[in-house]
């Protein structure tokens, strides 16, 4: 048995599941018993489809362990509501804060309110700079490599263009791409979106980008970006390469309506970022052509351990199996392929 099922055996949970309000006033806390300590979380938004994996698998991580509560909130991607949301679980007196930040760039203003407060903030998926997160020595973070998804997305894709030179349209031997940007100020989307064009070139295969738009993560504007690539490009756009699931899912819908994608005549491969459940459904059918797993379980095991620690005193990853990289203040989960095979 690995230190960290031990550790989750060992720590005996009561799970409170408490949506506060952007006030600050009643929370609804559900049916707490006992005096666990206080956990505070704060998502980004619920509905993400990654996140909503993250929350369940956090959830199931902690309802059998009696020495904590957690009170968890939907950020519903506003920062000012997040922020609202950190000032009353501070006054719940939270023992900890894990924060899925809405916006990077406000992670100073989390850690101000930390600070002042006194307690650890762990924030996960969605990475501060680095610069912030070492100004505060009771900050840390759970995430990802950023650059590892884009690497991955793009060998997926050399090998899938390798392999079937009748996705070369014209015969050109140029690869010809649209891109689905997630966040243009987030560093996940622009490792994302750098290093799977650049593994791609570093294969000696020559592209052209088509398009690229910043769908913010989400199906319906990637639907709307990938219909108007149809009306103008057609059967130049060779490829697809979205950031995440969602948006992947989107270009895919378009693409049917377009009339692609619904039998092996006309295709054009789509590539997300996440193996969500509709992900993998859509490779089953041959709809998409694969995704990168993001680790939600093994992300919640990682933010629910570090924060169990931290509530009780103890050093972040004692009694577990969680190593820091190089910076000494940040655990990373692995990212891999998935092509349904």
């Amino acid at each position: 048995m690995s230190k960290f099922k031990k550790f989750l055996l060992g720590s005996a949970a009561l799970l409170t599941i408490g949506t506060l309000s952007a006030c600050g006033d009643s929370s609804a806390e559900g049916n707490a018993t006992g005096d666990g300590d206080k956990i505070g979380v704060a998502f980004y938004k619920y509905d993400d489809t990654y996140i909503s994996s993250v929350r369940q698998a956090l959830e199931e991580a902690s309802k059998d362990n009696k020495d904590v509560e957690l009170l968890m909130n939907d950020s519903k991607g506003d920062q000012a509501t997040q922020n609202d949301q950190i000032d009353v679980l501070i006054q719940k007196g939270v023992k900890v804060l894990l924060v899925n930040v809405v916006d990077t760039g406000a992670a100073q203003t989390v850690i101000d309110k930390a600070s002042a407060a006194d307690i650890p903030v762990i924030f996960f998926n969605r990475e501060p700079d680095s610069d912030v997160l070492n100004g505060y020595d009771k900050a840390r973070f759970v995430g990802t490599k950023p650059e590892e998804a884009g690497v991955i997305q793009g060998e997926m894709a050399v090998e899938l263009w390798n392999s079937d030179k009748a996705l070369d349209k014209n015969g050109d031997g140029v690869l010809n791409y649209v891109m689905l940007m997630g966040d243009a100020d987030n560093p996940e989307a622009i490792a994302r979106t750098q290093f799977s064009v650049s593994t791609i070139r570093d294969a000696d295969i020559e592209v052209k980008e088509i398009g690229q738009q910043v769908a913010n993560w989400d199906a319906d504007k990637a639907n709307t970006a990938v219909s108007a690539w149809l009306s103008r490009e057609g059967d130049n756009i060779e490829m697809v390469l979205a950031n995440n699931d969602s948006m992947a899912s989107g270009a895919i819908a378009a693409l049917q309506s377009g009339g692609y994608n619904n039998d092996e005549d006309k295709f054009i491969p789509v590539f997300g970022v996440d193996a969500t459940d509709e992900a993998v459904d859509l490779i089953a059918k041959n709809y998409m052509s694969g995704t990168v797993k993001q680790d939600a379980v093994g992300m919640a095991d990682a933010i629910f351990a570090l924060g169990v620690n931290a509530a009780q005193g103890k050093d972040y990853i004692e009694d577990t199996d969680y190593e820091y990289d190089d910076t000494g203040i940040s655990i990373r989960i692995p990212y891999q392929a998935y092509s349904g095979e």
